[in-house]
């Protein structure tokens, strides 16, 4: 079930939000995990309920989570 791709020393992990519905929530939650440290691009959509996430480093599932969370949505998981 996980979606994480290696590319020159970057990794781009998919991860499944719930309750996302519009384009104020795609902010929201990609303001909240753009903060976690090796964090370079996020990408959320509503409608499908993805969010992608290119970082440094694989990142903690955990701190993405908190991070969905502080937005108020919920992490569903990876993709």
């Amino acid at each position: 079930m996980t979606s994480q791709t290696d590319t020159q020393g970057s990794v781009t992990t998919v991860y499944k939000v719930s309750g996302m519905s519009c384009g104020h929530c795609e902010g929201a939650v990609s303001g909240e995990i753009s903060q976690i440290t090796g964090v370079s691009s996020v990408q959320a959509v509503a409608s499908s309920g993805e969010v992608t996430v290119v970082s440094a480093a694989p990142l903690d599932e955990e701190a993405v989570r908190a991070a969905v969370d502080e937005a108020g949505f919920e992490l569903a998981g990876q993709a």
